[in-house]
């Protein structure tokens, strides 16, 4: 196993035992990067604008297009070693 997938495996173990929950701002950045490393560039249909969430979630990791695996696993662990320097 690479060393960036060590990183980023211990970077999502990290994420959940952070003392307090980080703001959904930082939640949905964390999540469009967790999803564009793990499955690439955004699919589906846009969800409908009666649900919120789902189109929140949807247009972060779409703004991510094109981003690297690689890239975006080192936005993930950057962002989780942001959040534990913080606490």
């Amino acid at each position: 196993m690479s060393d960036l997938k060590q990183q980023f495996e211990q970077a999502q173990a990290d994420v959940v035992s952070l003392a307090e929950r980080p703001d959904n701002a930082t939640l949905l950045k964390l999540y469009s990067l967790y999803k564009q490393a793990t499955e690439g560039d955004v699919k589906g249909d846009k969800p409908g604008m009666f649900d919120l969430v789902a189109k929140k979630k949807y247009e972060a990791w779409s703004n991510l297009q094109g981003m690297s695996s690689e890239d975006a696993m080192k936005g993930y662990i950057a962002e989780v070693e942001r959040l534990l320097n913080e606490e």
